[in-house]
Parts: C-alpha cells; sequence; structure tokens
C-alpha cells in the first residue's frame, strides 16, 4: 500500500479490526465508526424520519440526531475511543440515520457485523430493498454509499441456516446486487491462535476483480486456556509481537472477588434438566464461545470457570479480553460488568490478524 490505509467500523464494538491493524503495524486512520452502545434515541422513528425530511444538508440532519442521544454514558464508546485515535465528530451513534455518501471514496476497507436478531423481517425480492427495515440492510446501505474497495461482514453461523437458508440466500444476493466479488467461509477462532471455540461466517467483499484470494489456512493451536489465565500469566505479559501473541511466565492472585461463593456453586456446577441439561465441565483446554451475559454467571456447561489454588472462579475481564486476542496493552477504562459485555459482543481479533494480510496480498495496486 501507498500510504495508510482508510478504514471504517460499523456496529464497532471495542475495535477488533481496529486492534488487529494495531497489532499488525499497519499504518491507518480511522474514518469513521459506529456504535449506540444499546442506547436509543430519545425519539420515535416515525418522527425522526418525518423530522429528517425537513432538514436540507448532512450536517443539519447529523446535528439533528445528535441531539437525540439521552444523556447516558456510552459505555461501548468510552472504550472505544480510550483505545484509538478517531475524531469524536466521526463517531456516529445510530447506523440507521448515518449517511455515508460524505465518506464515498474515502474507505479503503469497511467491516461491520450486523446484530443477528436483525435477520427475522428479510424478505425475498430483489437486490438491496429486500433487506430493508434490518440492521443488515444499513451495513449493505453504507456499503453503496461509500463504495469501500473492501468490505468484511461477519456474523454468527446461524445466519447460514436461519429460515432454512433463505436469509442467507438473500445476503448474498444483495452483496453481488451492490457490484461486489465476493468469498465466504465459516471461520473458528481456535484455528487462529486463540483457545476459544468460536464460529463465524467472515463474507469479504472486492469492488475490484481479484485473483487468488483464498481464507486463512488453520493452524494448530500452541495455547490453551490455562496459558491465558492470570496465575500464569500477570496482567503485562501478554503481548503482541510483529501481530503473534507472546506470554511472559510468572502470574499473579486472582482478587477474591473472582471465586464462587458455596451458595452459589450448586446452581453453577448444575447439569440443568430436559432440553436444558448442560454437561458442567470446568478447566477446559479450549473455552466455551465467551458470552455478553457472562456476568450473570451460567451453568458451568455454558459458560467458562476455572480451578485456582483447589477453588472454582469465573475468568477475569482481563483474561476475557485475552481470550478475543486484545492483548493488555489495551486500555480498560469500564467496570467488570461492561468489559464482560463488551468482550462477549466482540470480534475475535486474531482471526482478522490472519485475514487481513490476505486482502492485502490480493489487492495489489488496486489500494
Amino acid at each position: 500500500m501507498n500510504g495508510r490505509l482508510q478504514i471504517g467500523t460499523l456496529f464497532s464494538g471495542i475495535g477488533a479490526v481496529e486492534f488487529a491493524l494495531k497489532r499488525l503495524g499497519v499504518p491507518h486512520d480511522i474514518v469513521f465508526a459506529c456504535d449506540n452502545g444499546e442506547i436509543f434515541l430519545s425519539e420515535e422513528d416515525s418522527v425522526i424520519e418525518e423530522n429528517l425530511r425537513k432538514l436540507n444538508s448532512v450536517e443539519e440532519r447529523k446535528t439533528y440526531i445528535k441531539s437525540l442521544i439521552p444523556k447516558k454514558v456510552n459505555f461501548v464508546k468510552k472504550s472505544y475511543m480510550a483505545n484509538y485515535n478517531i475524531s469524536e465528530k466521526d463517531f456516529y451513534h445510530d447506523v440507521r440515520y448515518m449517511e455515508g455518501t460524505p465518506y464515498n471514496g474515502k474507505v479503503d476497507i469497511l467491516v461491520g457485523g450486523s446484530p443477528c436478531q436483525s435477520f427475522t423481517l428479510l424478505g425475498y425480492q430483489k437486490g438491496l430493498e429486500e433487506a430493508r427495515g434490518t440492521l443488515f440492510y444499513e451495513f449493505a446501505r453504507i456499503v453503496k454509499e461509500t463504495q469501500p474497495k473492501v468490505f468484511i461482514y461477519e456474523n454468527v453461523q446461524g445466519l447460514l441456516k436461519h429460515d432454512k437458508g433463505r436469509t442467507w440466500e438473500v445476503v448474498k444476493r444483495v452483496f453481488h446486487s451492490l457490484g461486489y466479488q465476493i468469498h465466504y467461509q465459516l471461520l473458528d477462532a481456535s484455528n487462529y491462535g486463540i483457545p476459544q471455540t468460536r464460529r463465524r461466517i467472515f463474507v469479504v467483499g472486492f469492488k475490484y476483480k481479484v485473483e487468488g484470494f483464498a481464507f486463512p489456512e488453520p493452524e494448530e493451536l500452541k495455547f490453551t486456556l490455562q496459558d491465558f489465565l492470570q496465575e500464569n500469566c500477570r496482567y503485562g505479559n501478554f503481548a503482541s509481537v510483529n501481530g503473534k501473541i507472546t506470554l511472559t511466565p510468572g502470574g499473579e492472585p486472582i482478587p477474591e472477588k473472582y471465586f464462587l461463593s458455596e451458595k452459589i456453586l450448586p446452581g453453577i456446577l448444575s447439569p440443568g434438566t430436559g432440553g436444558f441439561y448442560m454437561e458442567p465441565e470446568i478447566d477446559l483446554q479450549i473455552a466455551r464461545p465467551l458470552m455478553s451475559s457472562m456476568h450473570k454467571m451460567h451453568r458451568a456447561g455454558e459458560d467458562n470457570y476455572v480451578t485456582t489454588n483447589g477453588r472454582i472462579r469465573r475468568l477475569t475481564p482481563i483474561e476475557c479480553l485475552r481470550l478475543m486476542g486484545f492483548s493488555d496493552d489495551f486500555k480498560i477504562v469500564v467496570s467488570d460488568t461492561q468489559m464482560y459485555r463488551q468482550a462477549g459482543n466482540s470480534i475475535v481479533v486474531d482471526v482478522f490478524v490472519k485475514l487481513l494480510p490476505k486482502i492485502f496480498e490480493v489487492m495489489g495496486g488496486n489500494w
């Protein structure tokens, strides 16, 4: 590439692709980011749309939408702004009312993954309009308006089978209608350096025709969950060198608040009943998928627990971030509860660490 990579992200979370670029040492600028942190605008959609029609400029509409953001702390934005260099004016709250046209031609790579709930309304007509009313539509609309050279779209593996596969056919059709050459594959974080079973569908779309693109090959897993624990690798000793995770031996005590009390242990270790039966395994070598709700502590057949000095405990937020590929230089500026939620909602950084170079290889002079 000549110059700095220009990226935009939607449903940005705590910045998985941004952190991957940092770990890879790729010079880049964040053109825009967008995440509402589950804080919704103060007016009804119908009122907002009516008022927007009366405004003539992008800046007027942008100012109006900003005035509707409740006076609450967007903890996702707080984490994002603490870790990445981006102008306040280029961080958006609601993707539905973000206009991509001011960024047309200014984005090299657009990255995002709309919440899976957005697919429940998909219809089956033609092109972009068949996805209207969903958050997937908003991602596709921003692709159309910004015309990035490459986009990366991520979602849960269930997308492939949703509504007997018809939803996935809509997704592919919409992306093709935008004029992009697409490639897709189910990728598991445990195949790319992270001891967590986390399977997600990744779609890579190229605006220009490219030859020879292939998703990264699975690699032998060198680490276990235990390697990532703070009693084995103290905070500050989990780093990334040239994109590769490095661990320096030497642990530290785990704060008492992360250990489970005798009172809640029976529920945590319960296998459940009937259709909710889950084998209560702990001390797994490869973690179960981290959940955004793990701060609530689910049964051991669903959540991740480990034994430290003969006592059962939950993972710390630092360990959860490690299991998402964030090295210890990620700045934690929110509570444990918020950090658990944000880690569980993130994309695994190491998948991007392996995927991005594959994209760079085939783009050649198209940057």
